[in-house]
């Protein structure tokens, strides 16, 4: 059966599709991927039949055998029953892509800097990669905090649910307790670190809303490959633009927050900024704050634009006495009835040791 250039490259994206083993497909779930393809490459789409007579021509050209078999899919009212299409063999592969030089160092300096992750359940691979491309130069060029992730496979498996678009299932401890845990089938879009803590950016799929979820809650997970996996399209483009950590609350708007820091503190600030939208204040604007609050000598005025949540309060809370935040009063009323209730607390101990 001769193979001309287009029929190639549809034979190259079915390759692909058939050899995926973290998704499943129909003949009409490959024939959609195909075209989405095609039409990225400039060319006309094809129709079913034609999916058909290549998947004839990948079996009769290169010797692979396809299988059918039942696959579960939800129509909207019910689950019903469909054909899935893939190689009979997982390790089945028409197309292997050599590496160039260029891509051989890339990978090997890649694997260098992914070396945080060493001896991580589930990330075998990256081992044997190393061993297997002789890379045995152990200088470390850049270095990351470690984060608490031995004695969990949770983040390799999720790591790799987002490099394969794939759904999973999660059983969620809200609250670190067993009577408080909930099932939830998510489609992973990013791993963020925060403060030495890792978090899920994901889309739950049963109220179609963008949520996060902390890695060391997470107990369980499970692929879900008869699940069709949601694009996050541009809904994570500016996510972390307004906010300080990883929390957003919705309906909480964009605030202009205006706070002093002390003398002691303000090159930390000024070279370590709280938030990108980060300014400080001079000239006309600076005159006026001094000459309205006396009382907070010397050091500099900042201002940022951010949502309120946990960790913006967290953060300005931390400098200590080094930081009043000015404006606006319900940042500054949250944050000085939590100094309050310290103060309460720490009134009461000294009261009760006495």
């Amino acid at each position: 059966m001769p193979v001309n250039k287009n029929a190639l490259i549809r034979y190259r994206i079915l390759d692909n599709l058939l050899s995926d083993k973290y998704h499943s497909y129909t003949i009409d779930e490959l024939m959609d991927h195909v075209n989405e393809e095609l039409e990225d490459l400039g060319q006309s789409g094809v129709g079913r039949r034609m999916i058909e007579k290549d998947l004839k021509g990948i079996e009769e050209v290169f010797g692979a055998e396809i299988v059918s078999y039942d696959l579960p899919r939800d129509n909207g009212t019910k689950t019903v029953t469909m054909k899935g299409k893939r190689y009979a063999d997982p390790k089945f592969r028409i197309f292997y892509k050599e590496l160039t030089e260029d891509e051989e160092y890339l990978l090997s300096e890649t694997l260098k800097l992914l070396g945080q992750f060493d001896g991580l359940e589930g990330f075998e691979e990256l081992d044997f990669l190393r061993r297997t491309r002789h890379i045995g130069d152990d200088r470390k060029i850049v270095a990351f905090d470690k984060s608490p992730l031995s004695g969990t496979n949770t983040f390799p498996t999720l790591f790799k649910a987002i490099a394969n678009r794939q759904v999973v299932k999660v059983n969620y401890n809200t609250a670190f307790g067993k009577e408080e845990e909930q099932t939830l089938t998510v489609h992973p879009y990013m791993l963020k670190e925060y403060n030495r803590r890792w978090f899920l950016l994901c889309l739950d799929d049963k109220d179609d809303k963008i949520i996060i979820l902390g890695l060391e809650r997470i107990e369980d997970t499970m692929p879900q490959p008869s699940v069709i996996y949601k694009k996050p399209g541009d809904r994570l483009d500016h996510w972390f633009d307004d906010i300080i950590g990883v929390t957003r609350i919705e309906g909480n708007p964009v605030e202009h927050i205006t706070f002093w820091v002390s003398d002691r503190s303000k090159d930390y600030v000024l070279t370590k900024r709280l938030h990108r939208s980060q300014l400080y204040l001079y000239g006309d604007n600076e005159a006026s704050l001094r000459q309205r609050y006396p009382g907070l000598p010397g050091g500099l005025f900042f201002t940022i634009d951010c949502a309120e949540n946990y960790e913006l309060t967290r953060e300005l809370m931390s400098f200590g006495e080094d930081l009043v935040v000015i404006s606006p009063e319900k940042i500054k009323n949250a944050i000085e009835e939590k100094i309050s209730g310290m103060s309460r607390k720490y009134i009461s101990v000294r009261t009760k040791g006495s």
